[in-house]
Formats: structure tokens, sequence, C-alpha cells
């Protein structure tokens, strides 16, 4: 057997969770393939723009102070959108330096040089067809060209994860549990995008705006339509996207990107990128299925790690952090399996015993029932309630030579005017049942 198809560990997928897994592996001094299908790790470029720091910082403690970051994203915005408005909750902390806003290209270029450096070999522009089997257990990946083999392989390989399909670790997705977001990035110079964001010039300072609500110009009239849209700032570039999930566009037969160019003309929105270029277009699927629906995690000789897993934690747009060190957690579990010189599926098990300490599964398992609570009442939050809470600022913001009680009792009577106390009901108890599940959390 050729000497150079044989390692001690597979790596497919030269994402976050890829290469963080292979950076951990080749630091314990074993020979690691990286083998990424596409012509650059980072080709993609798709996900919303912020990668919180701690996950960074606990992989790359020496080269912290050299990622190739944008900005230091330290202004949270989350909003309701209404047809000529918003209602806003912003978060500000100028010390703040939990999240930074950086070009998914240039941090895994940046990732895989430290992986080189690390010893890993990179393999870019080759796609893995199939896993290798003896006995039942993954000894190696086939590629459209030729065969590797190692005592470990770790799936890395994304959202569709194919190879896991392969050995049934994973089933396919129900369209509800998939999300399509789509990305515009759109180029204004540095100086315009300080001013409309009231920004520092040093790029210490950048802005995250979270976006809730379909009530407004095309999308009115659509009911049942569970989205979120965001809005991000780069160096000098804007990012602009929205996620839906593919139950509700096929059930509403809509284009994302019509969607996408519905909030780019919202009121609040189309000021901030006025004149703007777009320079960039992209999209990715993103699984929401969560807890619930997370595969099996090991088998004899294979671990899966980052989207491939299911590690997304969308209400509060995590992702890149779950699979940085979900892969970091996944190389360390294929060291120890070295020291015992085991490989099956028993001793793979310490994946999850590790997943299961670390906020990963903590956090997915608090959040195990969120989003189908929250996607059950999803015309309630796009547009009723958005209504209803332009309607009290309406109230407490003019003077309209009515008293304010008068106007408050009749605010609050509408509620069981516009909309069968039921309703109301069911609401309240799937907002509360999110709060609960996450406050009692482990």
């Amino acid at each position: 057997m050729n000497s150079v198809n044989k390692a001690d560990v597979i790596v497919v997928g030269a994402g976050p969770a890829g290469i963080s897994a292979a950076i951990e592996v080749a630091r314990g001094a074993k020979k690691v393939l990286l083998i990424e299908r596409a012509q650059y790790a980072g080709s993609k470029n798709m996900y919303g723009g912020a990668v919180y720091t701690s996950a960074l910082k606990e992989i790359f403690k020496d080269d912290f102070n050299s990622i190739p970051y944008e900005r230091v994203i330290n202004s949270h915005t989350w909003a309701f959108l209404t047809d000529t408005g918003s209602f806003e909750m912003t978060y500000k902390n100028d010390d703040s330096t939990s999240s930074y806003a950086i070009k998914r290209f240039n941090l895994e270029k940046w990732m895989i040089e430290k992986a080189k450096e690390a010893g890993v070999y990179y393999i870019p522009n080759t796609l893995v067809t199939n896993l290798l089997l003896k006995d039942g257990a993954v000894i190696g990946v086939k590629t459209e060209n030729e065969e590797y083999f190692a005592s470990v392989t770790i799936l890395a390989d994304g959202v569709n994860s194919l190879l896991s399909r392969q050995i049934n670790l994973r089933n396919n997705y129900e369209p509800k549990d998939i999300i399509l977001s789509v990305k515009e990035a759109i180029k204004l110079d540095k100086k315009t995008i300080e001013e409309r964001f009231n920004l520092k010039d040093d790029c210490k300072n950048g802005v995250n705006k979270q976006y809730f609500g379909t009530g407004f110009g095309n999308l009115k009239n659509v009911k049942n339509l569970f989205m979120m849209s965001f809005l991000y700032t780069f160096k000098d570039t804007v990012m602009v996207g929205v996620g839906a999930n593919l139950a509700d566009l096929t059930k509403n037969k809509l284009n994302l990107n019509q969607i996408l160019d519905e909030v780019k003309k919202h009121p609040d929105i189309s000021p901030l990128i006025k004149d703007g270029e777009t320079i960039e277009y992209s999209a990715h699927l993103i699984p929401e299925g969560g807890y619930n629906k997370m595969p099996k995690l090991y088998s004899s000789g294979v671990i899966i790690a980052g989207d491939a897993a299911g590690f997304i934690n969308s209400v509060h747009f995590e992702g890149t952090n779950f699979a940085l060190i979900s892969g970091k957690l996944a190389g360390e579990t294929v060291l120890a399996a070295f020291e015992n010189n085991d490989f099956s599926d028993r001793s793979l098990s310490l994946y999850r015993k590790k997943l299961e300490k670390s906020f990963i599964l903590k956090d997915l398992y608090s959040y195990r029932n969120v989003i189908d609570k929250l996607y059950s009442r999803s015309n309630s939050l796009s547009v009723y309630y958005p209504k209803k809470i332009r309607e009290l600022f309406e109230i407490i913001t003019s003077a309209n030579c009515i008293s304010k009680a008068q106007q408050m009792r009749a605010y609050i009577s509408s509620f069981f005017k516009d909309r069968n106390i039921v309703e109301l009901f069911k609401d309240a108890f799937a907002f509360i049942k999110c709060g609960l599940d996450v406050f009692f959390g482990k």
C-alpha cells in the first residue's frame, strides 16, 4: 500500500469543524489527511458573519492575535419589522470582544495555514465519494481517483453529509428541519459604513442586527412564514441575508431571493445599504433539527462533527463556535483512542461524553423544542405581535386628545377582538414553554 495513501486519521471537509479536528489530532503527533472537495477552504463563504472569539481562543491560544477579523461586533440589535418601521432593542458595549466579523474565506485560509504548520496534509479539490468498510468498521475513504486508509475518519462534510448517510448514522432531514439562507455582500466604502452605523475608524466596533417579522412589502399577506433576517458590518462591506425553512418556502411558493429583495427595501434597512454594490451572493442549507434530530455521532472508525452532526443553535445564530469546539472534541477523542489502540464504537463513544460535558449538547438540549414551538406560532411572531407592538408605541409616542387610560383599555381589549382567545392561550403556552425549557436546561 502506498504510504502517501495511509494516515492515522482522515478528516473530510475543511470547514471550521474539520480544520479544528485536524489541528487537534496533528498536535498529538499523528499523521492527518484533510480532504476538501472545493478548490480552497472557505470558498462558499456562507454564514452570517460573526465568529465567537472564545472558541477561537480555545483552539488558537498562541495565534489568536493574528486572526484576520474585520470588525469587532459589540453592538447587537433585535428588531421586529412592521410595514413602515420597526421596534428595536439594542445592546451595545464598546469594551466587548466576544465576537468578530470575519469573512469565511479569510478565516479558513488562515486556519489551513495553521493546520499545515501543525503537520496536517491538506488535499483540496478532491471529492470523497464513499467510505471504505471492513467488518462493519470504517477504514478509510474513496475519492474519484484514489483510496485513502486510516484508523479513524472524521466526517465534517456539511449539512447534507452524504457519507454519514451511507453508513446509516443519519437519516434525511424533513423540509421543516432545513433552513435555506441567502446572503449578499454589499460594497460600501469604509468611511460610509462608519458614518451610517456610528462606528469608530479603528474597526474595534461593529454592528449585528437580527430581524423578525414579515408584515411589510409584498410579504404582508403571506401567512405562516417563519423567517429571520440579519445584517453585519465588515470593514468595507455590509452583509445582508435572510433564512427560512424549506417547508415554508415550498408551501407558500416563495423564492428566497425575492424575500431578500423585500428585506433590502424595508425602510429600516434600505438607507443602511443605499448606493452599495452587490459584489457577492451566496446560498447555504443549515440544519435546524437540533437535539431531537441529532444523528448517532460515532461508529467504529468514524466520528461526525459540525454541521454534519446538526450542531446549530439558530436562535442565537450560533454555528461556527459549535463547529470549532466539536471538531476539537472529536480530535481529543481520536487521540484517546490511539492511546488505547481501540477505534471501536465503544471507544469512540467518549466523543458523546465530551459533548455532553461541553456547552454544545447542554445548549442543544435546552433549546430542543424552541424552534418547533416558535415555528408553530410563526404567524403570531411574524405578523400579529409586530403589528400590536407598533400599535402600543403609537399610543405611547403620540398625543391625540384622548386619555392614555382610555387608549390603553381599548388596546388591551383589541387583543380579544382581533385574535381568538384560544390562539392567544396557544401563543402564551408556546412562549412560556420555550422559556422554561431554556431556564431549566442543563
